[in-house]
């Protein structure tokens, strides 16, 4: 979150000393239609940026993903661009829109024509002066640009609220979300016409004509379903498995031709239901390329006891899912053999390589997914030589269990099961009473947001560095 907040307050930072720049010096404000008039600038400047920038990250660059830590940190500084956009251009809108208001209202008195901030003075309404080029023909678009921006952020802002309602359902937010990228378009028309014409010799400028156009890219992108695309393969479902206890099916894919393989850990967008669109899941299997072998390394082959269960075949992957909302419920009857699903991928830093010799990993539920993948490709490998997993659950699932437990002796990880009525929770306390040499490790935890969240506030409180807990942060919105 840490490198999410920096990013976040570097671009205001920049886009605010741009602004700074380009307007200096600054004439004095002596009432609220001069403030009024630079604020608005200021605000339409914050706003378009952060929403530029938000498109720019929608179209998942790979590049920039390793920057971040990973999609879901890019997704979620995504989040908080686009939060911070909504709330600049309330307030600018406020500004043009509420000013009128008020001034009817009689709260204000607009200043006399000519004065500032007055019609027909600096900034205010009313000044058109005639002047040749560029610089006229916007100043003739003024009245259109101001209307077309109103009616596309009622749109965009509407559908901005609806993408932060966690009870919206996840196959109407991705369909509606896209749809901000045809209101963008007429905001970025507005947002053009509507600066400050000097401000387009300045570096801020620069950067605004960038933003704008590598976002009206993203956009295009967006409308015409192109994101990703360059990514997605076709496979077959070869193999399914049903846990009931869990609710939690287990599916195997036979990829075509240009997976480009994955790390253990990394997910992918799969798409089942052309209709539902595709959703993000993490990838419970090591990666086998076509025509090489699979092994489970030596610590398997030495002791029949330890041989784990039968694995994907070279050229598949595995998908757990547990049926948490209308679309994973469904997926038992959509998942069956035969069936052809399109992933796209692979994406995510949840890999497990920062260079720490000891490593405690928690998986709650269906967190336990990433390390699953793991835990193959240790076991390809030979063993892991100090992990330790704990997996915390609320339901027993014995068959689940004892594939777990075989993945674990496979590849040498030491393995704390907690069923939530037999063991009590899971906390901070417990987890270092469990591994005393706990402060050696880097902990990776993948889970419920507000366990994490405890377990992480818990460890640092004791001592342990920040840079060393891993948490994926899976919800895309």
């Amino acid at each position: 979150m840490t490198r999410i907040r920096n990013a976040l307050l570097a671009l205001l930072a920049l886009l605010a000393g741009l602004w700074a720049l380009a307007a200096w010096p600054l004439p004095p404000l002596p009432h609220y239609f001069a403030f009024r008039a630079q604020f608005m600038q200021f605000s339409g400047v914050i706003a378009t940026g952060a929403m530029s920038v938000a498109l720019l990250l929608a179209v998942r660059p790979v590049v920039v993903e390793r920057l971040f830590g990973g999609l879901d940190k890019m997704y979620r500084l995504h989040k908080w661009l686009g939060i911070t956009a909504l709330v600049a251009s309330v307030a600018h809108w406020w500004l043009g829109q509420g000013t009128k208001w008020m001034v009817g209202w009689g709260w204000l008195v607009r200043p006399a024509r000519g004065g500032p901030g007055g019609p027909g003075g600096p900034g205010g309404p009313g000044a058109r002066p005639e002047l040749p080029g560029l610089e006229g023909f916007f100043g003739h678009q003024h009245g259109l640009a101001e209307q077309i921006g109103q009616y596309a952020f009622y749109a965009a802002a509407v559908l901005m609220v609806l993408a932060l309602v966690q009870r919206f359902p996840y196959h109407l937010f991705a369909k509606t979300h896209r749809w901000i990228a045809l209101a963008w378009l007429g905001l970025v028309w507005h947002s053009v016409v509507l600066m400050k014409f000097a401000y387009w010799a300045q570096p801020l400028g620069w950067v605004m004509a960038a933003l704008l156009a590598g976002s009206t890219v993203a956009a295009g992108l967006s409308l015409f379903k192109r994101i990703g695309a360059r990514r997605r393969v076709p496979g077959t479902v070869s193999r399914v498995q049903h846990y009931p206890g869990v609710d939690t099916l287990e599916a195997v894919i036979a990829m075509g031709p240009g997976w480009p393989g994955h790390a253990a850990g990394q997910f992918a967008f799969v798409t089942v239901d052309a209709a539902e669109g595709a959703h993000p899941f993490t990838i419970a299997s090591a990666w086998a390329a076509p025509g090489t072998a699979a092994s489970h390394g030596a610590a398997a082959q030495a002791t029949p006891a330890l041989t784990p269960p039968p694995r994907p075949p070279a050229g598949s992957l595995t998908l757990l899912t547990k049926g948490l909302g209308d679309h994973t419920r469904r997926l038992p009857q959509l998942l069956q053999p035969g069936r052809t699903v399109t992933l796209e991928g692979p994406y995510g830093c949840f890999d497990f390589e920062d260079g720490q010799g000891r490593q405690i990993w928690v998986g709650a539920g269906i967190g336990i997914t990433p390390f699953v993948a793991r835990m193959q490709h240790l076991a390809a490998l030979g063993g892991a030589a100090a992990v330790d997993l704990f997996h915390a659950t609320t339901v027993r699932d014995e068959a689940a269990l004892d594939r777990l437990r075989a993945d674990a002796r496979a590849a040498g990880v030491r393995l704390h099961l907690l069923v939530d009525a037999e063991d009590g929770r899971l906390d901070g306390a417990r987890l270092r009473q469990a591994v005393p040499d706990w402060a050696a490790a880097s902990v990776w935890f993948c889970g419920p947001p507000a366990f994490g969240r405890a377990l992480r506030a818990d460890l640092l409180a004791q001592g342990l560095p920040a840079g060393r807990f891993h948490q994926e942060l899976f919800r895309m919105r």
